[in-house]
């Protein structure tokens, strides 16, 4: 009988692997993580093979770590890096670049000219989402045209596109299956949310080749088989969805309403809007959270692009410390940000500002600022971009919220929560396993291959570690909210354009 699911997590930095029993427990995790490139300002990108190898190492080694088989896993459930396009030869099963990560802003003037000719309703009434260069479409297309030699090969049916998901699904099944989720396609620009498949129209604005494209599949189901040589037998592969849904799944946010923020490198919100898609007016986007049997979720979802990156960012470029758990002692270290906002806008500014051409800034600073108040006000930014989010989001599904259900690294920092509430107004949750990323793919496998009966029964299963209450004067609320949408009027619209 088999004892464990299987996630797969590849995430922006790293690739993990988490074995979790048929309780919601983890068993086994293992992480590594991988260089990131950046060729030029604004450009980030990965070596997709990189990413592949760490992948498969991880699952190795949490298999081994506690000595299970592959007889010992019930199913693999994939969760991913949203948006980040890779293009590899069919044959050969070798990318023909880097992977273009979600993060790169290179083809903003390509969005910014596509939005002057008009298409902006197209786009955003077929797929749900703003012409911007985070989605997958705008990357794609831009492989083709500099790459030597890819648009004759890609219309010759030689190249195949795919998000994260779907090049880690080739390789686990030895490019028999050439495959992406629901969830995931909604994240390309190119697929049709409503009609649930790729769309020839938009398919013929970015000029891509639809051979290229993979078959989208429900984020519930057996898809394929890994390769016996992997793992040392087969396992099903059961179970796909983005990041930001598999942690809405995880969360067990199945219900209209229901939301949830993940801190992650980026900060995302989503909430539940049910079976019907709602399209937004005031920057976020509509999304597809997952298909089980013949039944879409869609959801709303809020983008902040910089999030945990901001502490990454102070542990390697500033070397303010050596770990990024240590960020909290320093922020409690003084009682407030000593009147320092900082705005990290290192690649523009996501939801709801949406402006590719912002940039990082620190306002603010006297003679008495230290590096501990800076530490703070990064922390601080996190719950400030998250608040700016919430506000746009309840006004749009017209819902007062009772709670934020919240998952990520970053959570387990006690001081950014509390902020959070205090900055909210609202109590924040956090579940006793925090990995709700990668519990959700495992759980949507699961749920295929007959370890659950239903969600219900898997939501049995969830406990809460502790409930964050606001205990902030709304005066104090309302002023550091103030300095804070003074600092971002600043970083708005910095580079020249």
């Amino acid at each position: 009988m088999a004892r464990y699911l299987m996630a797969l997590d590849q995430g922006t930095t790293s690739s993990r692997c988490i074995l979790f029993d048929l309780s919601g427990n983890i068993c086994s995790m293992v992480a590594k993580e991988f260089p990131q490139i950046f060729p030029k300002e604004g450009w980030v990108e990965h070596d997709a093979c990189q990413i592949w190898e760490t992948q498969l190492e991880v699952a190795q080694k949490a298999l081994e770590k506690i000595g299970a088989t592959a007889a010992d896993v019930a199913a693999i459930g994939i969760t991913n890096q949203r948006e980040t396009t890779v293009v590899w030869d069919k044959a050969t099963g070798k990318p023909i670049a880097n992977a273009i990560v979600w993060q790169c802003r290179r083809t903003a003037e390509e969005c910014d000219k596509l939005k002057e000719r008009g298409y902006t309703d197209v786009v955003r009434q077929k797929t749900g989402l703003l012409i911007d260069s985070y989605f997958s479409a705008t990357k794609l297309q831009w492989l083709l045209d500099h790459v030597d030699g890819a648009r004759q090969k890609a219309e010759r049916g030689e190249l195949l596109f795919g998000t994260i998901d779907c090049w880690l699904i080739w390789n686990l099944t030895g490019g028999k299956v050439h495959a992406t989720d629901v969830s995931n396609a909604a994240r390309t620009m190119l697929y049709n949310i409503n009609t649930l498949e790729w769309d020839s129209e938009l398919l013929e604005l970015f000029d891509i080749p639809a051979c290229m494209m993979p078959e989208v599949v429900p984020s519930s189901g057996v898809l394929g088989y890994s390769e016996k040589a992997l793992f040392g037998s087969t396992i099903p592969i059961a179970g796909v969805a983005g990041d930001q849904q598999a942690a809405l799944f995880g969360q067990c946010c199945y219900h209209k309403g229901d939301a949830k923020n993940t801190y992650g490198t980026g900060g995302f919100l989503l909430m539940n809007t049910g079976e019907t898609p709602v399209f937004s007016e005031n920057g976020l986007v509509t999304t597809i959270a997952w298909k089980i049997g013949d039944k879409v979720n869609y959801a709303l979802e809020g983008s902040v692009f910089v999030c945990g990156a901001a502490v990454q960012w102070l542990r390697d470029g500033l070397q303010l410390f050596a770990n990024a758990a240590d960020s909290e002692a320093m922020a409690a270290a003084v009682p407030d940000n000593g009147g320092v906002y900082m705005v990290p806008a290192f690649v523009g500014l996501g939801a709801p500002y949406w402006d590719p051409y912002a940039r990082g800034a620190i306002l603010g600073l006297t003679r008495g600022t230290t590096r501990n108040h800076l530490v703070r006000a990064v922390l601080e930014s996190m719950a400030f971009q998250t608040h700016d989010v919430l506000s746009i989001m309840q006004k749009e599904v017209g819902a007062d919220m009772t709670a934020l259900q919240v998952d990520g690294g970053a959570t387990a920092n006690n001081l950014l929560l509390q902020f959070q509430a205090d900055i909210l107004g609202l109590p924040i949750l956090r579940p006793s396993c925090i990995e709700t990323t990668a519990l959700g793919a495992a759980n949507l496998a699961g749920l295929a291959v007959g370890c659950f009966a239903s969600m219900e029964d898997i939501a049995k299963h969830r406990h809460m570690d502790r409930t964050f209450t606001p205990d902030m004067a709304e005066e104090t609320r309302a002023s550091k909210l103030n300095g804070w949408h003074r600092a971002v009027g600043r970083s708005l619209d910095w580079i020249e354009h």
